[in-house]
């Protein structure tokens, strides 16, 4: 019996040395990868918010993707200001002392070869957002009482001098990718991802959910405009405008309903102060028809924004779904499942995969709503820009609907 418990032990020990590292949930059979501090990081002033020590997660490549590397940025929303910066630094919005040390793997991070074809097998890392500014911006608030630090470019920077000796400096393959506020940082900072690489390597960025409009909000007001004012300092630009300057190949994953877009850009609560739209926000079907050709005018925009792209970027991709969701390339049921949303009868894995590896021209834009029978409708349970949490629209007309 001692001797099985010390074997226990031991194991348990080697475990718990090994870093980055990924054990499997058994009751849910998921992918968690543990968190990784960048240790020089403050070295060269990469810092959080709060003055933590950056980090990311990694999970090894093996086999024909050795070579391979997926950077994800973690997406989470922004803080504009003092005091919403100060209120982040407490959060793992802010901190990595807060975060969570273990992290899901799924979808475009899966190491399931059924669940991700193309990516499965590569080194993939998600990079811990704590900056609240996508990680832009390079200054330091300190009025003697309180002290924030606005290293975004910095983090960046550490982190990637970080993996370059672990293989990201010999890379064959590599894409930068990013979720929301992350896809966003995959427009600022692909260029600059291409540069830290070898010549030879086939070097591609992908942004899912950050090619945020400017755009008017249903008052007539540029309430992200203004959000983003006050952000400019951060360095943070909407990508439509900093899409032509992209000479890296380039893939935007976006819903042309997106619903951070249309819960903060299109219809803020400022905007909405008696709640008309509140029914509509929770639920698509409960639209009035007016309601529905303001969205549709909102999509419009949006295929504005892109024509450009669209007709002439030889290397770009697209995929322009018309779900209500926000982020659908690292949830699985969105990124590569049995009824996952596909448009031309192609999913978002496909789509990407195609682009990433020229096996094709990958632009897919859907049809107006309500044509797209694939969708998984995602709504926030929560209207902040923090929550991750959402409901399938099928769960909502469940509970609400019958």
């Amino acid at each position: 019996m001692r001797t099985k418990m010390a074997t226990a032990m031991a194991l348990v020990v080697v475990l718990l040395g090994v870093a980055p590292w990924g054990v499997r949930s058994a009751s849910e059979d998921r992918l968690l990868v543990g968190m990784t501090l960048v240790p020089h990081a403050s070295a060269i002033g990469a810092l959080c918010l709060d003055g933590s020590l950056p980090a990311y997660h990694l999970h090894r490549g093996f086999g024909a993707g050795a070579n391979n590397w997926l950077l994800q940025f973690e997406g989470g929303g922004w803080c504009n200001d003092i005091p919403s910066c100060l209120e982040r630094a407490n959060t793992r919005r802010g901190s990595t002392r807060y975060m969570t040390k273990l992290e899901v793997f799924s979808g475009i991070l899966s190491n399931n070869a059924s669940l991700n074809p193309d990516f499965y097998n590569w080194n993939r890392v998600k990079l811990r957002y704590c900056d609240g500014a996508s990680f832009a911006g390079d200054a330091k608030f300190d009025n003697g009482t309180s002290l924030l630090y606005f290293r975004g470019q910095k983090i960046w920077q550490a982190i990637i001098l970080d993996l370059i000796p672990k293989g990201l400096g010999r890379a064959q393959k590599a894409l930068l990718s990013g979720c929301s506020a992350g896809g966003l940082a995959s427009f600022l900072h692909c260029d600059n991802f291409a540069e830290y690489l070898p010549r030879n390597a086939s070097v591609k960025c992908l942004s899912d959910a950050g090619f945020f409009l400017d755009e008017r909000d249903i008052s007539l007001n540029h309430t992200m405009r203004s959000f983003y004012d006050d952000l400019i300092s951060l360095q943070c630009f909407f990508p439509q405008y900093t899409l032509k300057y992209i000479t890296t190949p380039f893939f935007i994953l976006n819903s042309a309903y997106d619903v951070y877009q249309f819960h903060h850009i299109l219809v803020p609560p400022s905007a909405d102060v008696h709640g008309h739209w509140n029914r509509c926000k929770l639920n698509p079907a409960a639209c009035s028809d007016s309601q529905l050709e303001i969205l549709q005018g909102f999509r419009n925009d949006m295929l504005a924004a892109l024509r450009m792209f669209y007709q002439y970027s030889g290397r770009g991709g697209l995929f322009i779904n018309s779900c209500f969701a926000h982020c659908q390339s690292e949830s699985q049921e969105t990124w590569l499942a049995v009824d996952s949303p596909k448009v031309n009868n192609k999913t978002i894995s496909e789509a990407v995969g195609d682009w990433y590896y020229s096996r094709r021209v990958s632009k897919e834009i859907d049809c107006p709503y309500p044509c797209d029978k694939t969708c998984h409708n995602l709504i926030p349970v929560s209207d902040t820009q923090d929550s991750n949490k959402f409901m399938s629209q099928k769960r909502y007309d469940t509970l609400f609907i019958h």
